[in-house]
């Protein structure tokens, strides 16, 4: 009882009380800003009653009771009155109060009903049950646009925790695979205990081990730099899309490949993190090389740097290729999407790569979309924010207080 004693002297602890407390404060208030002024009404209006009855008694020409006589028991009548309206208006008011006090209780109760039911709700969510939903009926109110939201969050938390999943079970597909080869061989290559250093090495290279390495190597590069771009941006530098791709543009592999390299590079400048903007263009130039034409039936890649109508820098690569349906062209962002049976046989590439390049250019407040093309081939075009770079003013000489004079000739 005291612990309950003390808690309710410290403070209300939840909302209910204090909605409480508010709804009381108010009629209280309010009820003595009343009573104050029916008091003075009624002290005011008293006052006047009781000077002109005390001019209009008469009898015959003459008063019947002297003048001060009547005046002071009309004010005392007066008072008497006003002292039993104070009373009787304080204990009414002590009883609303009360009466006020269960009905805020109540009210207070009722509006945060739908609350309640929300936090239960809430809480018996988490990672297993994502689907479920608060789905809160009733009007559209506060209450309902809170919880509209709430089910809003879980709907991103949900497809947030399945792309994760869906990543975690690929990634772990996706490295598995070299290891497996690569402690098959060795297995195989120890088995026989008679094997010579000549015959180990042979093995070796036959199936080329060194490479499972280096593709393992690759795809742990790709998901860090996956990671490291989803976490956002750390370092910003002003940076010109066409001097990265100058710099990366692979024209020695173009050109032993077979290929026709277009390329019309204008300044773009973009204020952003160097290294991914150079993942970003690697990537998008590599992936153009190595899903074209074979060499000799025309194979070609177009590159373009630039300011957009709206003064945005952007990139575009556009290539010869396959024809890809246009409904599967937005689906090569995800992780270790590949299209066409030929390349999961042939594991051409990680499938990071362009997932890669959607992350970029979120970090950096861009878009980046992808469309075919009906005659084979695909279009990725990237817009970026613009560099803005910042002026210091230089303080005019009145406003430093120097005065400059010009050098004597």
């Amino acid at each position: 009882m005291r612990a309950w004693v003390l808690r309710r002297l410290h403070g209300p602890r939840t909302v209910r009380w204090r909605l409480t407390l508010l709804y009381g404060a108010l009629f209280v208030g309010a009820g003595a800003l009343l009573l104050t002024f029916v008091y003075l009404l009624a002290q005011t209006t008293g006052g006047v009653s009781a000077r002109s009855g005390a001019s209009t008694r008469l009898v015959g020409g003459v008063p019947a009771v002297s003048a001060p006589t009547l005046t002071a028991v009309a004010e005392a009548a007066r008072s008497d009155q006003l002292h039993q309206l104070v009373v009787y208006a304080v204990i009414a008011l002590a009883v609303m109060t009360v009466a006020s006090l269960a009905l805020g209780w109540l009210m207070a109760g009722r509006v945060l009903s739908p609350l309640r039911t929300m936090t239960a709700s809430a809480r018996r969510i988490s990672a297993d049950n994502l689907h479920a939903r608060l789905a809160v009926p009733g009007p559209d109110d506060e209450l309902k646009a809170m919880a509209d939201t709430f089910d809003a969050v879980l709907a991103r938390l949900e497809g947030a925790f399945e792309a994760q999943k869906q990543f975690v079970a690929n990634a772990s597909h996706e490295l598995r695979t070299p290891l497996t080869l690569q402690q098959t061989i060795v297995d195989v290559a120890l088995a026989d205990p008679d094997a010579s250093v000549r015959a180990l090495r042979a093995a070796l290279a036959r199936v080329r081990v060194r490479a499972a390495g280096q593709e393992q190597e690759r795809l742990i590069e790709a998901l860090l730099t996956l990671a490291r771009s989803q976490r956002g941006l750390k370092v910003r530098e002003s940076v010109d899309l066409a001097a990265v791709v100058r710099d990366r543009l692979p024209a020695a592999d173009l050109l032993e490949a077979d290929l026709r390299v277009e390329a019309r590079l204008e300044s773009a400048p973009v204020h952003g993190d160097p290294q991914l903007i150079e993942r970003l263009v690697v990537n998008l130039t590599d992936n153009a090389v190595r899903h074209n034409l074979p060499s000799g039936e025309g194979s070609w890649v177009s590159v373009w740097t630039g300011l957009d109508a709206l003064g945005r820098p952007g990139l575009r690569i556009e290539n010869s290729g396959p024809v890809i349906p246009a409904d599967q062209a937005a689906g090569l962002f995800e992780p270790f999407r590949r299209l066409g049976a030929e390349r999961v046989r042939s594991r051409e590439g990680l499938g990071l790569g362009m997932s890669v390049v959607a992350a970029v250019v979120a970090a950096h407040g861009g878009r980046v979309r992808a469309r075919t093309r009906p005659r084979g081939g695909l279009v990725v075009e990237v817009s970026l924010p613009g560099y803005v770079p910042v002026t210091v003013p230089v303080p005019t000489p009145a406003a430093t207080g120097v005065s400059h004079r010009a050098p004597a000739v």
